[in-house]
């Protein structure tokens, strides 16, 4: 049976599956076009997209939002009029701009975590563009739709529940991850459910929920569909595409990886984060790197105390150099046996 679509206001995917944003220079409008072309929603990640821009070393902000908008623009075209949305990690540098290119570049969508997104409504207000918290336990979905609601009067389009076993930044303690390994998280997932039914009351407006964390097949779809989810966001299997922007080295890195070489990596914004084991991190674990330029990404990062610079470690990994990088990846990408392609990939799940 096919899936259904997922809804968020007048928006329409007809498969109810989030390509989740993926930086740095995973996931920009090649992945992001052709995942909308298929129905799902493609979403470009803000974190330095303009990486390959010839002044990104000396003036990365600017570099970003040229890069950012050409993405947008380029992933609508890929799309033929498919959802296109853009991951925006609040623990960013300038996050207020990188909204406003958003709006500006015509993006239908803004997915927001790593922190709470706390004025993304006022950021938006009189745009259009639909905006999306990424939650992860059930406190924080109660505290910043209440903070929405008291302080901007609205709530959210669609909500994200990020589960323990995504990929990249992680909104858990070490503690929580621990708690949670080897269980599932359908008891936190009904909570916050129940959390955002009062707010669709209280507005009358159906506010979807999709899931995101270790989700790999169709089998997983239907169990969180069944559970009152109205999709999924999923990265990890994207990766592997042919679309998928990374290099060739990147992709099979994920393809080399195995089940021990995925690990909790601490990261230098300061959240614990999933990534596969490199001999960057390995080393990483014994000395911080000297860090001699900033790339002004993080609002949170002294050059002189970081552990290593987040921004080089994900540019060598994107580019290839995945040895000498920070791999970001779901828990399980070690299930991934073969390259395939986005259209291939929603067949078998949506199918």
């Amino acid at each position: 049976m096919r899936l259904p679509p997922l809804i968020i206001q007048d928006l329409t995917a007809k498969v109810p599956i989030i390509q989740g944003g993926m930086g740095i220079g995973v996931s920009l409008s090649s992945l992001a076009g052709a995942v909308a072309r298929e129905g799902g929603i493609g979403v470009l990640s803000a974190a330095q997209p303009g990486y390959r821009e010839p002044d990104f070393a000396d003036h990365p902000h600017e570099a970003n939002l040229r890069a950012l908008s050409r993405e947008i623009h380029r992933a609508k075209e890929i799309s033929g009029g498919g959802i296109i949305g853009v991951n925006i990690m609040c623990a960013m540098k300038n996050y207020e701009q990188y909204v406003k290119c958003c709006i500006d570049s015509g993006a239908d969508l803004i997915i927001s975590g790593a922190g709470l997104p706390t004025s993304l409504p006022e950021l938006v207000k009189g745009s259009g563009i639909k905006i999306a918290p990424i939650v992860s336990p059930p406190k924080s979905a109660k505290v910043l739709l209440k903070m929405w609601d008291r302080h901007h009067g609205t709530t959210a389009d669609l909500v994200v529940i990020e589960g323990p076993k995504a990929g990249g930044h992680l909104g858990y303690s070490q503690e929580d991850l621990d708690k949670y390994a080897g269980t599932d998280y359908d008891k936190e997932i009904q909570e916050i459910l129940a959390i955002v039914a009062g707010y669709e009351e209280k507005y009358n407006k159906k506010i979807p929920v999709v899931f995101a964390g270790g989700v790999y097949d169709r089998a997983d779809i239907d169990h969180y569909l069944a559970l009152g989810c109205a999709g999924v966001q999923m990265a990890t299997r994207f990766v592997v595409t042919e679309e998928c922007d990374a290099s060739p080295a990147f992709k099979q890195a994920y393809l080399d990886a195995k089940q021990e070489d995925i690990m909790i990596v601490k990261s230098p914004v300061g959240m614990p984060g999933r990534a596969i084991r490199t001999p960057f991190i390995q080393a990483r674990m014994q000395e911080r790197e000297q860090v001699s330029h900033c790339y002004q990404c993080m609002n949170r990062c002294d050059i002189a105390t970081t552990p290593y610079c987040i921004t080089g470690a994900l540019v060598r990994a994107v580019t290839g150099d995945v040895d000498n990088a920070l791999v970001f990846c779901g828990e399980n990408a070690w299930r991934l046996q073969e390259m395939t392609t986005v259209h291939d990939l929603m067949e078998e799940l949506a199918r």
